[in-house]
């Protein structure tokens, strides 16, 4: 009982006295685990086809394309029409025929939240005073029945970004999102999987997100993902109908 007891106070004074893991460091593990600045910064260009999967059969063709430093392109096809949602360094830009709307359109800068954070080609951690985003780290906490690391990422903005890191990896495996809109609040869940390393870099190929109340609304499986491939600017360029004149006049 005695050699129970000293082991006991042995231990508790390890934890007393051992080191307590900073936001820095654990942004500076999550980028080493991912491959590091230097082969991140290496790649200029992403691109993802799969599938998604939205439960009941209903299964469509997903793509995404990036290119530095700042732009991105997502479609969504099924029975032969395509959705998409672009954004060209400056402006967001969509064509959504599901919704009736075949013409290209202008995003308002409240749809347009959540393709900015998909036109960020290295996510919000890395250069993250750089780009005017904090960090903070509140501890343990539990996803799914296992634990995970939470940062709290306060984005320029104003929205709120909470990342759930795998204590063993250090990668990525939940992402919850807090954007304030209108003075009310919109909430949604991405969950990561399955990486595997391209060119040096861990990326995720299982996606599911979607609201609070449902984070599994819909899944990506990702089929196919290149990196450094050759992009035309037109892909992410506005429409020519949506250019304006310099009198501010749509062409």
């Amino acid at each position: 009982m005695r050699h129970a007891v000293i082991v006991l106070i042995a231990v508790s004074c390890l934890s007393v006295f051992a080191p307590a893991q900073t936001a820095e460091e654990l942004v500076s593990k999550n980028i080493q685990a991912k491959g590091g600045v230097e082969k991140m910064k290496a790649i200029h260009s992403v691109r993802m086809t799969g599938k998604l999967n939205a439960g009941g059969g209903f299964i469509a063709s997903a793509a995404q394309e990036n290119m530095r430093p700042n732009l991105v392109r997502q479609t969504f096809s099924l029975q032969g029409m395509t959705a998409i949602q672009a954004y060209d360094g400056s402006a967001g830009w969509q064509i959504q025929p599901f919704g009736g709307h075949k013409d290209p359109e202008m995003m308002g800068e409240d749809d347009l939240r959540d393709l900015l954070l998909a036109a960020d080609f290295d996510g919000p951690l890395v250069d993250y005073k750089d780009k005017g985003n904090t960090v903070d780290y509140l501890g343990h906490d539990v996803v799914d029945g296992d634990d995970a690391l939470r940062l709290k990422v306060t984005l320029k903005n104003g929205d709120i970004l909470y990342y759930y890191l795998d204590p063993d990896t250090f990668l990525e495996i939940r992402r919850e999102s807090q954007q304030f809109i209108r003075g009310s609040i919109r909430e949604h869940v991405l969950e990561m999987g399955s990486y595997k390393p391209v060119n040096g870099v861990m990326f995720p190929y299982s996606l599911s997100e979607g609201p609070k109340s449902n984070p599994s609304e819909q899944t990506t499986t990702i089929e196919k993902l290149e990196v450094n491939v050759s992009i035309p600017n037109t892909e992410f360029a506005l429409p020519a109908s949506l250019k304006q004149t310099p009198r501010g006049e749509k062409q």
